[in-house]
């Protein structure tokens, strides 16, 4: 495995995935929860080809920022990118957008 890998992954908010639904906080908008959970979703399915047939990778730290709000029938895109590689340790740069813009970014481990 290298570094440079990419994955991407997509959802639309739905009720289910909203701060209010997920408890998070009182506004029917995308949640953190939900984003950070898509973010972890996609770094893991982007190396999961190149680990050994039944293994796996296990998110270990999460440090993002989620900056926009995203309504409920919002098409959410995210993109990982693997950057480091330190043994098992795997760094991912990831980012989530709407049709707006940019609502998330930031760093995500696994092991």
């Amino acid at each position: 495995m290298e570094t440079g890998i990419r994955g991407s992954g997509e959802c639309t908010v739905t009720e289910a995935l909203t701060a209010k639904a997920m408890g998070s906080g009182e506004l029917s908008v995308f949640a953190t929860p939900a984003m950070v959970a898509l973010m972890e979703e996609t770094a893991y399915k982007s190396v999961s080809p190149y680990l050994e047939e039944g293994m796996g990778t296990v998110g270990t730290r999460m440090q993002v920022s989620h900056v926009a709000a995203s309504p409920v029938g919002a098409k959410i895109t995210c993109k990982s990118e693997l950057t480091a590689i330190d043994g098992r340790k795997l760094t991912f740069h990831v980012e989530a957008h709407d049709h707006a813009g940019l609502i998330g970014e930031g760093t995500h481990e696994r092991l």
